[in-house]
């Protein structure tokens, strides 16, 4: 089973990502705290996922991220948001986000997108827009990105791309038939010389380099 916290201030919310998420049959929510009491349960209950709302009145989201990023090991977190602060979503971004989940997103949708994250991979709403890829990346980011991805070898690209499609690295070493530790010298090897820190920085790098525009948007 997939333990999950889901941490926001709208018990609306809360009951009803339990209610989609529990019905998936794989996936248990085991606790939905408010902001106030999110770090101290999920230091206890030690989840695989962690499911934060980005903007909250007691507490905010990006406060509790950076406090479980302190936690040993830390948490997978997934921030909820509705896209409608570019400042709050490229903050997320550099505090070690593993990803960004709409809160209207489908039941089924919902429970692969948690299974994605879980496995390694990258959630990345279709409806991240230029803006807020530009306003994590910084002006010129399209050229930037270009210039990034260009130190990548055409194996690394590959890769990239596939890292970008939401896939973890179990999956990507079967689709282009390389061990799980190839894959994983590769995704190394693409953080090194993108200078970023984690697979969603590097999925959105290759979003503004234009490597998804033959591939559709990541997942």
């Amino acid at each position: 089973m997939i333990r999950v916290v889901v941490v926001d201030d709208e018990e609306l919310v809360r009951t009803g990502f339990r209610l989609i998420l529990q019905s998936a049959g794989d996936i248990e929510v085991v606790a939905t705290p408010t902001g106030a009491q999110a770090v101290r349960e999920i230091s206890l209950l030690k989840p695989d996922l962690v499911l934060l709302d980005i903007r909250m009145p007691d507490v905010d989201g990006l406060t509790i991220l950076r406090q479980l990023q302190g936690l040993k090991p830390p948490p997978v977190v997934a921030m909820l948001t509705t896209f409608d602060s570019d400042e709050y979503i490229a903050m997320a971004l550099r505090s070690g986000a593993a990803g960004f989940i709409l809160k209207d997103t489908g039941p089924e949708q919902l429970a692969q997108m948690v299974r994605t994250l879980v496995s390694g991979g990258v959630v990345l709403s279709p409806k991240v827009t230029r803006t807020v890829v530009d306003g994590y990346l910084g002006s010129g980011a399209g050229s930037a990105a270009t210039e990034q991805v260009e130190l990548l070898t055409e194996r690394e690209r590959a890769v990239l791309v596939l890292i970008a499609e939401g896939l973890s690295n179990t999956d990507i070493g079967a689709r282009i038939h390389v061990s799980v530790g190839t894959v994983k010298d590769h995704v190394s090897a693409i953080l090194t010389k993108l200078r970023v820190g984690s697979r969603v920085q590097a999925a959105l790098v290759a979003q503004r380099a234009g490597l998804l525009d033959d591939t559709g948007e990541s997942r």
